[in-house]
Order: C-alpha cells, then sequence, then structure tokens
C-alpha cells in the first residue's frame, strides 16, 4: 500500500510555471498558507531548463512587467551574468523556498479531486474539498485540504477533476465578432514545441543524426530558416499537434516532435547552408512546451474585441500587450508563415473577473488557461502576463480568506482592496493610481514623487517619471505634526526597456539564452538602477533609525514602518553604471 499525507492550507496553487510561482508568492507574503504543487522537479513550467521557452510580454516603451516578476528577473541578471538555466532554475526554486508559509511539492502530479456539488453562493453549483496528488519520488498519494485552490497547471486539470466549466479550440469568427479567419468552430489549438539550443566552440564538431530524424528539405525549411548567429533565434517554429489533442495526444506527438528537433539540427550542422562546422549541440528537449489546450470559463469572458478595441475594465487586475499571434494547428508543416503578427494596443487591461470559475465556488486560475476566447489568449497566453495573472490571483486569494469571502465576493465587496494591494507590489495597473496620505502629498520634497505613478508611461501621457537627484541628495519629508505611518514606498528606475544592458535588443530584454556564441555577452545590472541608499526614519521621540541597503537589486520597497514619525528621509548614494546621479521613480508613504 502506498504511503498517505494530508495537509491542510489556506491556498491551494497547482502547477509550478510562472503563474503559479507568482501566485504562491504574492498569497504567502500577504500572509496566508499556501502549498504548491507541481508535477516536475523544477520549477518554472516552460520557462525552466526542461523546456527553455522564453519569458516574454507586453511589446512597448516602458510596458515591462513589475511586481513579484520583476524581482525575479533583477535577481536573475545579478545571479546568473551567463545566462545559465541552471541558475535560473535555482533563482526560481530559491524565491519560492524562502516564503515560510510556502509548502513545496515537487514531482507531485495532482490526479484526484474530492468535491461537494450543490447550490452555492452566486450561483454556483460545485465546491472543491481537497485534491490530491501522487509524488512520485516518495511514492506517497497526497492530499491537499483548502479554502481556496488556483489552477496554474496550464491544462486546467482541475476541470475534469471537478467538473469546472471550460472551453478548448477556435471560436468561429461570428460569435464573438472577432477579427479572426476562422469562419467555423474547431478543436484545433495552437501545437506544441521541442526545443533545442546550440553551443559555438573552438574546433570542429561533428554531428551524426540518429536515423529516427526527420529529414528536413529545403522547401520545408524555407519559412522556418534558422540563423544561429542572431540572438533572438529559439526554434518556436519547431511546432506540432495543433490539429490533434494537445493534452491525451502529448506523448504521439512528442515522437514526432523530438525527432523534428534532431533534423533541424541535422539540418543546420550538415547541410552546407550554415556556418556551423564549430556548433555543438547544447540542448535537446523532450518535454514540449504546451501553447494551449483548455481555458477556464470564468464570471467574463475576454475577446479579442476587448483587447483590439483597448477596453478599459474597472476590475482591472493585470495588463497585456503581446501581438495577437495565433500559430496555425499543423505548426511546421503549414505552408506559408507559421503564424500571424497582429498588434495590439500595449498596455491593454485584463480584467479580475476573468480569474475565476464560473461554476466552482473556490476555484481561481492564473495563466493560459484563464477565462477568454482562443484569439485573445493568442495574445494573453506568454509568460510575463500569466505571471502577473499569477500575483494578482494569490493577493485576491489572501483577501478571500481574511474576509471569508468567495472569489466573486472579492470582486464585489473588495475591488479597491485588491488593486491597492498589487499596486503597493509594484503591479502596473493601466487607469489605477496608488493612494497617497494627503500629509505626504502637502510636505513632498517634490511633488513628482507622490503622484501615484510609479513608471512613466504612455498610458498616461508621461514620457519621463520622478525625479533625479545627485548622489547624496537628501529627500526628505517633514511632518509638521507627528503622525502614523504604516509604509514607505520607494521605486527606483529598472531600466523598464533594459537600454543600459549590453548586447543586442533580445540579449538585452530575456532573462535567458538560446544559441551560446563564443562572444555572447554576459549580463549587467540596470546601470539607472539605485545601488547603494539609506533610508532615515525619525520618530516623535526625535529618535532616528537608519536603514541602510547596499548592492540593492530590487526596484520596489514597501518598507513597513508601523509608528509614529516626524521626518522621513531617503538618500541614494550610489546606482549601478558611472553617473553621479541617480533617478527615484516614486517616494512616498501611506497612513
Amino acid at each position: 500500500m502506498l504511503n498517505k499525507k494530508k495537509i491542510k492550507t489556506d491556498l491551494c496553487v497547482v502547477g509550478g510555471g510562472m503563474a503559479g510561482i507568482c501566485a504562491a508568492i504574492a498569497a504567502a507574503r500577504e500572509g496566508i498558507n499556501v502549498v504548491l504543487m507541481h508535477e516536475r522537479p523544477v520549477l518554472g513550467g516552460n520557462a525552466s531548463s526542461e523546456i527553455r521557452m522564453w519569458v516574454c510580454g507586453a511589446h512597448g516603451k516602458n510596458n515591462r512587467e513589475t511586481g513579484i516578476l520583476e524581482e525575479i528577473m533583477l535577481e536573475n541578471i545579478r545571479r546568473n551574468p551567463t545566462k545559465n538555466y541552471y541558475i535560473w532554475d535555482s533563482v526560481l526554486y530559491d524565491f519560492v523556498l524562502r516564503e515560510k508559509n510556502i509548502t513545496l511539492l515537487l514531482n507531485c502530479a495532482c490526479m484526484d479531486a474530492d468535491i461537494t456539488e450543490g447550490s452555492f453562493e452566486d450561483g454556483r453549483t460545485v465546491k472543491i474539498n481537497s485534491v490530491t496528488g501522487y509524488q512520485l519520488t516518495t511514492q506517497t498519494m497526497i492530499e491537499v485540504e483548502a479554502k481556496f485552490f488556483s489552477d496554474c497547471s496550464g491544462d486546467s486539470i482541475l476541470a475534469p477533476l471537478t467538473g469546472a466549466k471550460y472551453r478548448i479550440g477556435r471560436e468561429s469568427k461570428d460569435e464573438f465578432n472577432e477579427d479572426s479567419h476562422v469562419e467555423k468552430a474547431d478543436n484545433f489549438t495552437m501545437g506544441m514545441s521541442c526545443l533545442l539550443q546550440g553551443r559555438e566552440t573552438t574546433r570542429d564538431v561533428r554531428f551524426t543524426a540518429p536515423s529516427w530524424s526527420t529529414k528536413l528539405t529545403d522547401e520545408q525549411v524555407e519559412n522556418r530558416m534558422p540563423d544561429i548567429y542572431d540572438s533572438s533565434e529559439n526554434y518556436w517554429y519547431l511546432e506540432l499537434g495543433g490539429n490533434r489533442d494537445t493534452i491525451h495526444e502529448t506523448e504521439e506527438i512528442t515522437k514526432e516532435l523530438v525527432p523534428l528537433a534532431v533534423g533541424m539540427w541535422d539540418y543546420i550542422k550538415n547541410s552546407g547552408k550554415f556556418d556551423a562546422d564549430k556548433w555543438e549541440l547544447e540542448f535537446l528537449g523532450y518535454l514540449p512546451g504546451k501553447r494551449e489546450s483548455r481555458r477556464m470559463c470564468g464570471e467574463y469572458l475576454i475577446t479579442q474585441r476587448d483587447i483590439s478595441d483597448g477596453v478599459i475594465f474597472d476590475d482591472v487586475i493585470a495588463y497585456g500587450g503581446w501581438p495577437l499571434d495565433d500559430h496555425f494547428p499543423m505548426g511546421f508543416y503549414h505552408v506559408g508563415e507559421p503564424n500571424t503578427d497582429i498588434p495590439t494596443p500595449a498596455p491593454y487591461t485584463i480584467p479580475y473577473r476573468a480569474l475565476y470559475s464560473k461554476n466552482v465556488e473556490n476555484l481561481f486560475f492564473a495563466g493560459r488557461n484563464i477565462s477568454m476566447t482562443h484569439t485573445a489568449m493568442s495574445s494573453i497566453r506568454v509568460m510575463a502576463t500569466c505571471a502577473l495573472l499569477g500575483q494578482a490571483v494569490g493577493v485576491a486569494a489572501s483577501v478571500a480568506v481574511k474576509y471569508s469571502l468567495t472569489p466573486n465576493g472579492v470582486y464585489r465587496e473588495k475591488l479597491g482592496m485588491l488593486q491597492d494591494i498589487l499596486l503597493n507590489a509594484d503591479c502596473f495597473l493601466p487607469s489605477k493610481l496608488r493612494n497617497i496620505a494627503e500629509s505626504c502629498k502637502n510636505t513632498a520634497p517634490d511633488s513628482e514623487l507622490c503622484n501615484g505613478l510609479d513608471r512613466p508611461n504612455s498610458f498616461y501621457n508621461t514620457t519621463e517619471c520622478g525625479v533625479e537627484v545627485k548622489n547624496g541628495t537628501r529627500l526628505e519629508y517633514a511632518l509638521e505634526n507627528a503622525e502614523k505611518v504604516s509604509y514607505v514606498h520607494i521605486v527606483f528606475d529598472s531600466d523598464l526597456d533594459r537600454d543600459t544592458l549590453v548586447g543586442e535588443h533580445c540579449e538585452r530584454t530575456h532573462a535567458t539564452r538560446c544559441n551560446v556564441l563564443l562572444d555572447s555577452p554576459d549580463l549587467i545590472m540596470p546601470k539607472t538602477l539605485c545601488r547603494d541608499f539609506a533610508l532615515e526614519v525619525t520618530g516623535e521621540d526625535g529618535r532616528t533609525e537608519v536603514m541602510n541597503f547596499t548592492d540593492n537589486v530590487k526596484r520596489s520597497y514597501d518598507v513597513c514602518i508601523g509608528k509614529k514619525v516626524k521626518k522621513i528621509t531617503l538618500v541614494p548614494e550610489s546606482n549601478w553604471g558611472d553617473s553621479d546621479k541617480t533617478r527615484v521613480f516614486s517616494f512616498d508613504f501611506r497612513n
């Protein structure tokens, strides 16, 4: 008989990709207990060393995703200058392990759920009591009983296990008046990819393809021509399976994907069309990266019209900005261009109501499986956007736990609180501004430091943000009367567009690398980011507490004060570049 184990918690997050990681961390930081159940030995999902897809997000100036994701990215720059995938894995692992409120279950596949059917709040008909995972390494069945569950699994495993409503496939263009080429609805999706990576060496390296590799012709490669010397090459187009069942036929599709990837490397090495004699195969993926399968049905269904028309949702909790990037179901064997590339109005808003189930009372979801049409998904699915959705779900779950609300109850009663927490956690919510104490505005050293804007952005018609000051300048709030200050909020310029890093655009903007050249540059910290600073807090008794921060790698701080103060002073002392001036986007406080 197998071992059995039971855990009780506030929130169970199923799936440890970028959405699940951020959901678990956000909830844990808000003080609730979290179990993160992930079926693989490493975190990151499609971004992990097992699959190696890039974490992409919104296009456009100053649209980089912040919050927890930017914390991860900046720490990765500091710890992982050569973009080593195993160090990247360790950064993600570290971010989860350091949260004392998270219980991490790796190698644990969710395979069952206990539910109650009935009549629940807001017309829901199902409630999840627990889920059970099988942990391969310990041969243990682990039952997790929780108040709330978040499906961040990508494939929406909790849909078949709980009866949560979902969609799969492509809607006809007429159903939601979308700009789609699909005349009649079908079950086709985007396909999957097994990726490869190459490394340039100083010696000739022979490659002999196995007998089972796919022999590619010039005609097949015509619209998928690789360039091993281009930093933006990552072989994403080695894709199959969209015209089949991307869940139940995954293993069969993988048996075609691996030979296709090997065949592409054989073509690169042995066709004579590339200067590839000194290149060796660095990585070959056997676990396919998946783009699409089940999409949950939520309180609201996002359509392509919402995106393209730039609808501003009052319940905004995240944003997107990737193009409408729809891959044709035949993938690599589709004749012509492999995908669409239709611009979207970046940033566009994403509503909270798309992140919880329409029929299951206590089910959230985040990632490529939220409530949206296929065409909307072609933009929202990228991992940086999914990370924002995860952070929003983690915070929403914490609010639901603390106030004994359902996910829909959070929308009705605590939406403003949810948005305020996200804003103070350095999440950009287009159309929303952070709340700041009136006394802060009245005593500000510069009004640009306390206007609720933590980045310049075209959404607010701003090209600059905050103030640039000479290092050593004392930015000071001197209050006429001592007053309670809960938090001091500080945001520095982390160079959201990564203009101060080295290399080509792709090298500067991605956390990881595909092909490794002999002269591939090392990552450097954004030169604009404040490196050393001091925060001084003078209490009503006249005593000053000095907090010194050295070798800073964070963009944002929400420093807990929790007492009456007379004066608050921020002293930027240096940055990661060679400038004698440092930009501060925000420096303010809340009562």
